[in-house]
């Protein structure tokens, strides 16, 4: 029997949730406080974030409603194929501390727009700025704000504008506090939402082994391999059904690079977490954030895998359906949720909540970041002291979670979130990773060749999709970025003058030299994942 409502432990347990981590952001703000509240404090709490800071904070902002409800309910669909976007991400972090982060930090980028204004030009700095708002608020902010809403409604019961209101009002208090606050508060965050995660998954297992006659959680585990044993495969081959979502080898040597390069290299919203540190410490922040990712299927994945076995076998009939009757992957962890015991429904609950806040306070942060240091203090108004920078960043940050609550109902058409949202993403990513990877190790590309690169990244995109509806979006995404790099290349050679570019990035491989205790940790990570993809092959 589900209950879709919070009980009185329920409802202490996350008051003591909201509480701490509320209090604990407000004493940090306090402590932290200056007079004058400069640009740097506030958009990336300049030398502040400790290494476990940086690394928890870049978890609490990546994991949101997109993993617990999207990832959960394609690893309902599909199984454990899913985790590659969670395992690869470990690998890509520790490119992104090796070779993304030195160039960044030696050139002090502050913002992605600024390092394309400094290796290109305006236009394609001015192009990108206001192309990033318009993604984050009506793409990311909003899906955030929706499946974040959908999920409590379905947990608590309270009405979905409700639910969007208590969302928004709790990431702008979180948010307005600036970098140092959400830094720090997203370690509560991340502890929350690892243990209510891990409760949730060890419900799961458990129902498993009650329902088939076995005990406890290890048999659970086992009896979801051998009750489905196809949702236990990372590549697929041509024959599946899902080889058009993840296919096959392409995760490991494809498009899959693309998308995680994008997003944890050349992304405001999460590469701001490490910019305001020395390079050791992003470094490590950066290897403790792969660590991190390593668990997050435990936490994201088994719980929709057991929902599927469940269902399979008689439970959850008619809570995995919508109006219409079809089957709803993205039902399946609340579902779970809703079965779990009053005051560990409420840790859950938090864990969720957590979640959701942490993304939407990180998400909004990088939009007030882009908009005041890119546009505001660009075009608008160029003498703005570091009073009116704060100032019209916490503006900013009103009006853009506004827009996202007024914005987010209308998603409801919403299938499977986490692969829409990866598709739809991915029209962009390939022309952004190109002009970022040309721009840092080929010193002989143009501005114009870069412009091209932002310019043709959706047409391309579109006209694959519609010419070749077959092609897996993975794939797509790899085709675009080789023809777009190929453009790029062709259009910078035949410009005389980029043999002498001014622009050119001076990169010297004593950028990229590792301390051993990065290099040991960064060495376990990919071990692990060989042996994980080795396993589950």
């Amino acid at each position: 029997m589900k209950n879709e409502s919070l009980f009185f432990w329920d409802k202490i347990v996350f008051l003591f949730y909201f509480l701490i981590v509320a209090g604990y952001g407000y004493y940090i703000y306090r402590r932290k406080k200056k007079a004058t509240m400069e640009t740097k404090d506030f958009f990336l709490a300049e030398g502040s974030l400790t290494w476990w800071a940086i690394g928890a904070s870049l978890i609490a902002s990546n994991i949101s409603a997109e993993q617990f409800i999207g990832m959960s309910g394609s690893g309902f669909k599909m199984g454990l194929a899913i985790s590659t976007y969670e395992w690869m991400a470990a690998a890509t972090l520790m490119v992104v501390a090796i070779f993304f982060l030195p160039i960044y930090l030696k050139n002090k980028i502050f913002t992605m727009p600024q390092f394309l204004l400094q290796r290109y030009d305006g236009r394609v700095s001015t192009v990108m700025a206001v192309f990033w708002l318009l993604l984050y608020v009506f793409v990311n902010l909003t899906s955030i704000l929706y499946l974040g809403a959908l999920a409590i409604q379905t947990i608590s019961g309270y009405e979905f504008s409700t639910c969007i209101v208590g969302l928004s009002i709790f990431a702008i208090f979180i948010t307005l506090g600036g970098m140092k606050v959400i830094g720090y508060t997203d370690v509560l965050q991340v502890f929350f939402l690892v243990l209510g995660g891990l409760a949730t998954t060890y419900l799961a297992l458990n129902l498993v082994s009650d329902h088939f006659g076995g005990q406890g959680m290890w048999e659970g585990l086992g009896l979801l391999r051998q009750k489905a044993p196809e949702h236990f495969h990372m590549i697929f081959d041509k024959s599946s059904e899902h080889y058009a979502e993840l296919p096959g080898i392409a995760v490991l040597i494809g498009g899959m690079w693309i998308i995680n390069l994008n997003y944890w290299g050349c992304n405001q919203y999460i590469t701001q977490r490490a910019l305001g540190a020395d390079l050791k410490t992003a470094r490590n922040g950066l290897l403790f954030a792969g660590f991190l990712k390593l668990l997050m299927p435990i936490i994201v994945v088994l719980p929709g895998i057991a929902a599927y076995v469940l269902y399979k076998n008689g439970m959850f009939q008619t809570q995995m359906l919508d109006a219409a009757g079809t089957v709803k992957p993205d039902h399946a962890y609340p579902v779970l949720l809703n079965l779990l015991p009053e005051g560990l429904k409420g840790l859950s609950f938090a864990a969720l909540t957590a979640a959701i806040v942490a993304s939407l306070a990180g998400k909004a942060n990088s939009i007030a970041t882009i908009f005041t240091l890119d546009i505001y203090k660009h075009f608008i108004k160029k003498d703005a002291t570091e009073k009116q920078q704060v100032t019209t960043g916490r503006i900013a940050i009103i009006v853009a979670i506004i827009i996202g609550a007024l914005v987010a109902p209308a998603l409801k058409s919403l299938d499977q979130g986490f692969q829409f949202i990866q598709e739809y993403t991915g029209f962009i990513s390939p022309g952004v990773f190109a002009i970022f990877i040309m721009g840092f190790f080929w010193k002989r590309t143009t501005a114009n060749a870069a412009l091209v690169g932002v310019i043709l990244a959706i047409p391309l995109s579109v006209a694959l999709k519609y010419f070749y509806p077959a092609l897996p979006f993975i794939n797509r995404m790899g085709w675009v970025f080789v023809i777009i790099v190929a453009l790029m290349a062709i259009i910078s050679l035949l410009d005389p003058k980029s043999k002498n570019n001014p622009k050119g990035l001076e990169v010297e491989s004593s950028m990229f030299k590792l301390s051993t205790g990065f290099a040991v940790g960064a060495v376990l990570i990919c071990g692990i994942l060989a042996a994980l993809y080795t396993i589950f092959w």
